[in-house]
């Protein structure tokens, strides 16, 4: 076989770049001595979810906390799969959960000098290294019909054999150099395969980054590497892009252990290095008592869009996937809890071996202590966001009013106080607490406890002598005079005393005042809501509520 004019016919293009002219193209990064390059290399499908976010938190501490760089290669071989602005798509989502890259596709950044990063733009790299392998004999062209690939696969299902191309199963393994030539000058479509030399018998030791030491077989299949629209498979490119980029840790999920064996096949006969593998464990949920894989089709959880409707604090989500990635991560957060979690020395090495399970509840609680935390600004900034994507037009038209919510922040989420609330897990629940301080979202329930003329007595006589400039002390006061005016106890002491003597006590009458003025019997301090809403709005409300 000539294996020269054999390449030269089947991948004539004049222009290719030597192979080994790459090496200067894309030399080894200047990086310190143990960074790791990391990559995320989604395909351009648009739909990205909490599994591609699990693996892009920990590509990205594993990169940022050796000193080294994360970036984002999309892998668009598969033209059909491509959806318009995926690519966006995914860069946004994570950048709203605070990850972001170094360099890579759509990325604007100095350090793009091993692009392009989209693998249809590196057609001639892959082209090249193809016409190497066949002019060393290692690939051939393949002109079988997709009929007689699934007559084989039917056959080898039937006999229960191994699936695929290999072996006596191999048919244009062995075509000789006249049969080869004589299919190409009648017109027949070809992809090229690799010609492994690898055989089943044999098994080695492979060292996986999380999973420590696995028994890996040989490859022995031989897969396409290049199709008949002259663009490579993922396999091929993959171990191409992952050279040329200078990836040092390859982070995926375990179900891409079946693949290994090609992989690493791939970097031999291509003669590179392979990167470091580190096959994470599938994220799983209790259902019922058992833990099971998160399902696209049963779990909405499993999508990102889940977490941004329902106005997770992005920090959150972050956090507690920080906790899954490593287990000893939530015990320093415990210890640390002003530090950012990007001062935690995040380890590959610490990943769990087997299934990790995602707690929602537990992922509730993460979200009410970091909402707790944050300053009335921030929290304004944090609904603002959630309600001009998913509030309503009420929500916001009152969002507009910046200096108001900010004060009614402060007030609601404890920020000047000495006791944070912390009860709120998602923003959806923020943003309806700040409802009863606007007229049109205002929905009290007026169950007062006491009779029309008790009631309407405390409203009418408080609507009398309310001033808005009135401090707490001076307000409470006010409280206690109208208490006393209308059959309840001034003061506490008295009403211990001779409880019989009264219809109840100052706490009493706030709640009379507190239920007409914020629609609950539960609201943060009624002197501070009623300086908001300002003395015109107070005494409206008192008025309103009169029971009629």
């Amino acid at each position: 076989m000539n294996y020269l004019k054999l390449a030269e016919a089947l991948i004539p293009d004049g222009d290719l770049l030597p192979p080994e002219e790459y090496e200067n193209i894309y030399p080894p990064r200047e990086l310190p001595k143990g960074a790791e390059v990391t990559r995320l290399a989604p395909s351009p499908t648009g739909f990205i979810h909490l599994g591609n976010l699990f693996s892009a938190l920990a590509d990205e501490r594993a990169a940022h906390t050796s000193g080294g760089v994360f970036y984002l290669r999309i892998e668009d071989t598969d033209e059909k799969r491509k959806v318009e602005g995926a690519v966006e798509s995914v860069i946004r989502s994570l950048n709203y959960f605070g990850i972001k890259f170094d360099e890579g596709a759509e990325i604007d950044s100095p350090l793009n000098e091993y692009g392009p990063y989209y693998q249809r733009q590196r057609a001639k790299i892959y082209r090249s290294y193809v016409k190497k392998l066949i002019r060393e004999g290692l690939a051939y062209p393949c002109f079988c019909t997709a009929e007689e690939l699934d007559s084989v696969r039917e056959k080898q299902t039937e006999n229960k054999e191994t699936t695929g191309y290999y072996g006596a199963y191999a048919k244009c393994r062995n075509l000789s150099e006249e049969e080869i030539f004589k299919n190409l000058a009648a017109g027949k479509p070809f992809v090229i395969r690799l010609k492994s030399q690898g055989n089943l018998e044999n098994k080695f030791v492979f060292r996986d980054a999380i999973k420590g030491e696995i028994t890996v077989t040989e490859n022995d299949q031989d897969v396409v590497i290049l199709k008949s629209d002259g663009i490579p498979t993922y396999h091929f490119a993959h171990a191409v892009d992952d050279h040329f980029m200078r990836t040092s840790l390859v982070i995926r999920g375990e179900e891409w252990l079946a693949s290994l064996p090609v992989h690493l096949e791939l970097h031999k006969v291509l003669g590179f290095r392979p990167p470091r593998y580190a096959h994470t464990s599938s994220l799983m949920k209790m259902d019922g008592g058992t833990k099971r894989k998160l399902s696209k089709r049963k779990d909405p959880e499993l999508s990102l869009d889940y977490y941004r409707k329902a106005g997770y604090f992005p920090l959150a989500v972050v956090k507690y996937l920080m906790t899954v990635l490593n287990s000893n991560f939530e015990e320093w957060a415990l210890k640390n809890p002003e530090a950012d979690y990007r001062d935690f020395k995040f380890k590959i090495e610490k990943m769990g071996k087997s299934g990790a399970l995602f707690d929602l509840d537990k992922l509730n609680d993460v979200s009410k202590t970091e909402i707790s935390r944050l300053s009335a600004e921030e929290c304004y900034n944090f609904l603002n966001g959630w309600v001009q994507e998913f509030g309503t037009e009420k929500d916001k038209a009152h969002f507009k009013e910046k200096e108001t919510l900010l004060k009614i922040l402060s007030l609601i989420m404890g920020v000047n106080g000495k006791k944070r609330r912390k009860d709120i897990e998602r923003a959806e629940q923020g943003v309806k607490l700040t409802e009863y301080f606007f007229d049109d979202t205002f929905n009290p329930d007026y169950s007062y406890r006491y009779d029309k003329d008790t009631v309407n007595a405390v409203l009418e006589k408080f609507a009398e002598v309310y001033d808005v400039a009135d401090d707490n002390p001076a307000w409470f006061a006010k409280l206690k005079t109208v208490a006393g005016e209308t059959g309840f106890a001034s003061e506490m002491s008295d009403f211990k005393a001779n409880p019989e003597k009264f219809k109840g006590n100052v706490s009493d009458v706030a709640e009379i005042l507190r239920i007409a003025v914020t629609g609950s019997s539960n609201s943060p301090d009624l002197c501070c809501i009623m300086g908001i809403l300002g003395r015109e709005r107070s005494v409206e409300r008192l008025i309103k509520a009169k029971i009629k």
